[in-house]
């Protein structure tokens, strides 16, 4: 079952709802997060509570007090009746509030979506993914924002793509929903906080790279650095570490997901499972 918060009480999700006066239904305007659990423990509340309140007020949403109450609701969550078996996501949102009045997002709004955890088909952990090269930016790339478009109608009706991949002026930034990685001559290769998201697993696997002693350089690959490299992969909460493939008509590698992105990957799990002690 799924259900949400908002104001004080928790409604199934198909009877919940956002005025048509807000912006987020007007204008597009509202920020967000995906938090899942493991052992239906919350993983990094701090750091993606934390992303959400920057991500707040760089898009001029003051939030610090809906922010600070999300832990405690994130415990009523986890004690509900009707929270869905196994694990699940919560996803707090933040929108700007009507859009009628005068001031500039006086009355944001905060809802917290519960949702049961759905999980990439784990065959695309064997034999990896595509992801299509779209020339463009996304905009505001420190905010989380709650508008995908630019990223959705590239690869609209293309079943066997996973996500766009921004390559802005021949360099590569960012998935739609991930950060990504190249593995090229030795290196580990990612764009630099600021011109993309900072990915909470961004984080955790530079710092498990550099503990186990890869070479790592935090800027914008080339897209002609596609031709030569020996890997890619991209990061999420959800996906974790997953393996690129295919990027447009480019096969990466030998097109098989590579030995450094599965040893990334079980370094991470292993840092999940230490977590879970």
């Amino acid at each position: 079952m799924m259900f949400c918060y908002h104001d004080g009480e928790f409604t199934p999700l198909e009877k919940a709802y956002v005025p048509l006066s807000d912006y987020a239904i007007q204008r597009g305007i509202g920020v967000f997060e995906s938090i899942r659990t493991y052992d239906r423990r919350p993983f990094a509340p701090g750091p993606h509570l934390e992303r959400l309140l920057r991500s707040a007020e760089q898009a001029g949403i003051e939030a610090r007090d809906m922010v600070a109450r999300i832990p405690r609701i994130f415990k009523e969550i986890l004690a509900r009746p009707e929270l869905p078996e196994g694990e699940v996501i919560m996803k707090p949102y933040i929108t700007g509030g009507d859009v009628m009045e005068n001031k500039r997002f006086p009355r944001p709004r905060l809802y917290v979506l519960v949702e049961p955890l759905e999980l990439p088909d784990p065959e695309l952990y064997r034999t990896g993914i595509a992801l299509q090269p779209v020339a463009m930016e996304r905009p505001f790339p420190l905010i989380k924002s709650i508008n995908y478009m630019f990223g959705y109608i590239p690869v609209a009706g293309m079943g066997d793509v996973f996500e766009s991949l921004f390559c802005p002026n021949g360099e590569i930034t960012e998935a739609s929903s991930s950060n990504f990685f190249l593995c090229a001559g030795g290196k580990l290769i990612t764009a630099p906080v600021g011109r993309v998201l900072a990915g909470i697993t961004r984080g955790i696997v530079l710092h498990l790279a550099k503990e186990a002693g890869f070479r790592i350089e935090e800027r914008c690959p080339r897209v002609n650095e596609l031709e030569t490299a020996d890997e890619a992969f991209i990061t999420g909460s959800i996906k974790e570490i997953l393996p690129v493939v295919r990027i447009g008509g480019r096969r990466i590698g030998n097109g098989k997901p590579g030995p450094v992105t599965q040893h990334l990957h079980r370094l991470y799990k292993a840092s999940i499972h230490k977590w879970l002690g």
